[in-house]
């Protein structure tokens, strides 16, 4: 195998997978819902995904939305309780298939949810229908060679989340300054507070 031309493969797959996302009207959509949110922002995802909106709350919190990630297999064991009424969650997941995340939502609405924005790849994803509005991941071919390890995959949903946030961010004129105040240490603490 010659390491660095397949280390080249990896970066372009997954660079076209990116490159390759749908990007429609559900964005305007998902953005100005999260914006309007008169809840809490929540978010969640199995496995991969999970760790993948798990960052995504922790973007938004530092970008001026606070959030927090619901563990969808632990909601089920009472974390469910941290969702009212109009509150708005983004749920991750490639197959939109995955039960916990299905029976989260479910049980959410049953407690008021609001809203609930899917990110997903599969066109029969169950997720589709549980969803409010769906961003679309596009059809993703993993660069595993077995074509099974979610990497590809979880290139494009934090390039989803990413996009959501630094949108949400620019849209409610969030500035260095506002930054520097929730990262009030390390070096990004640093540089937001001699930027301002």
């Amino acid at each position: 195998m010659n390491i660095k031309q397949r280390v080249s493969e990896i970066f372009a797959q997954e660079a076209k997978a990116i490159s390759s996302i749908p990007v429609g009207d559900e964005f305007e959509r998902a953005v100005k819902l999260l914006q309007g949110c008169e809840g809490k922002v929540l978010t969640t995802g199995m496995g991969k995904a999970g760790h993948i909106a798990h960052k995504f709350s922790a973007t938004l919190c530092s970008t001026g939305t606070p959030a927090s990630f619901v563990h969808p297999g632990e909601a089920a064991h009472g974390d469910l309780g941290i969702i009212e009424e109009n509150d708005a969650i983004v749920a991750f997941s490639t197959s939109g298939k995955t039960k916990e995340v299905l029976d989260t939502l479910a049980a959410g609405r049953e407690l008021g949810l609001h809203t609930v924005i899917g990110i997903t790849s599969h066109p029969d994803s169950e997720l589709r229908e549980l969803s409010d509005v769906v961003l679309d991941m596009g059809i993703i071919k993993e660069v595993c060679k077995f074509e099974l390890t979610p990497t590809s995959s979880m290139a494009v949903m934090l390039a989803i989340s990413d996009a959501l946030a630094l949108l949400l961010m620019e849209l409610n004129g969030f500035t260095s300054e506002d930054f520097g105040k929730r990262h009030h240490g390390g070096y990004l603490g640093k540089k937001a507070r001699n930027s301002v």
